[in-house]
């Protein structure tokens, strides 16, 4: 399905009923990395998985940054488009610092957060020259070249050895994503704020996901994240990487299941 979305074109799926839960993927995927998730969560509830803005099937517009404030617009507006008044935010990496945005800018439309592999601070100033200069490299190289190099950091070695397959469902979903939509959301990523004092005012329930082999994301941000947030849970999974919806599906989603049978919408 399509949302017209302000000049640009939103792709989502909606499927099944229920209290609404929100998937926002990382980057340089789209919305197929929550294929497992949908499949065994749309039983029970409503799942609503877009595209971000410049990802998958959804256009990128004009612009050349993408900031996590106009990705949690584009989604509490998908959200009035289909009438959903609260949902549960769940987003991994990049996803989930776009889903702290949205629980910071949209309190009242957040009915829970999951937040896997991702952390909160904002970006240092040597991060900024590497996610510009990243940006620049794709517009000139295109995704393919630099998304073979980031398999390694993206999926746990155990991973990789027990289901090499996963390393080819990775890699195209990155060849698949348009070099302007990832540059843009390079150098927006690059702009976002420290999450660290929002996450303390984050007062519905939250769930933390973590690989302990994730090489973009530490343990350690993860328990500073389960201390701000009161009453959130912290699952770390051993021997997973940086995509544990993915690298250990069946264990993702019972965490999910489990979790989501506390919150009301």
């Amino acid at each position: 399905m399509i949302f017209e979305n302000q000049g640009t074109a939103i792709s989502y799926d909606d499927v099944g009923s229920g209290n609404a839960v929100l998937f926002v993927h990382g980057h340089p995927f789209n919305r197929t990395m929550w294929a497992p998730q949908v499949q065994s969560l749309r039983w029970k509830y409503r799942t609503i998985v877009p595209d971000l803005r410049g990802y998958g099937e959804s256009s990128c517009g004009s612009e050349t940054v993408n900031t996590q404030e106009r990705f949690a617009g584009d989604l509490v507006r998908l959200l009035d488009h289909l009438s959903v008044v609260r949902a549960c935010i769940v987003g991994l990496s990049m996803g989930g610092q776009i889903a702290m945005e949205f629980a910071r800018a949209f309190p009242d439309r957040t009915a829970a957060v999951v937040l896997a592999a991702t952390f909160p601070q904002a970006e240092t100033p040597e991060g900024t020259a590497q996610r510009n200069r990243m940006a620049d490299r794709l517009l000139a190289e295109g995704t393919a070249l630099a998304g073979s190099e980031m398999l390694s950091k993206l999926i746990g070695p155990t991973s990789l050895k027990r289901q090499p397959s996963l390393a080819s469902t990775v890699y195209r979903m990155i060849c698949a994503t348009e070099p302007a939509g990832a540059a843009a959301a390079l150098r927006g990523r690059a702009l976002r704020r420290d999450y660290g004092e929002s996450l303390t005012q984050i007062k519905v329930p939250c769930l933390i996901v973590l690989g302990s082999d994730d090489a973009y994301s530490t343990v350690g941000e993860a328990q500073m994240m389960h201390a701000a947030i009161h009453g959130s849970r912290l699952e770390v999974f051993p021997n997973i990487g940086h995509m544990p919806n993915l690298e250990d599906e069946d264990r993702f989603n019972r965490h999910l299941h489990d979790f989501l049978a506390t919150v009301s919408c």
